[in-house]
């Protein structure tokens, strides 16, 4: 009796890879071998990379912060420290884009804290 093969079973694990691939270059697009490899190194690379993601945007919003707080003759680590010590409640990214986008209401958040 002649061997069976699941020849579409195999075909389709295969060109489920080859088509996740399709935009990359070279032999990584259509050799088999290199191309899963290739696709699984990318995977790799994008799980570190949305951790890295978050360290980038915490240190966008402190060098935002500190922009901002230099205008009110205060230094980064000073304006936090007092933050915390008057008890407010409020994260980096809001702060941040309070520096940005709203600086009237940053300058209120800085001279309450200033003033507890």
């Amino acid at each position: 009796m002649p061997r069976s093969v699941n020849h579409v079973a195999s075909r389709a694990r295969r060109k489920k890879i080859l088509k996740l691939t399709r935009g990359y270059f070279g032999c990584r697009r259509n050799v088999w071998t290199v191309a899963k490899n290739t696709w699984e190194k990318g995977l790799t690379y994008a799980y570190r990379d949305r951790k890295d993601k978050k360290r980038n945007f915490r240190a966008l919003w402190i060098q935002r912060i500190n922009a901002a707080a230099r205008t009110e003759n205060l230094s980064y680590s000073k304006l936090m420290g007092l933050i915390h010590k008057s008890g407010i409640e409020i994260n980096r990214k809001v702060l941040a884009d309070l520096a940005l986008n709203n600086p009237a209401a940053f300058k209120a958040v800085v001279d309450k804290v200033k003033n507890a």
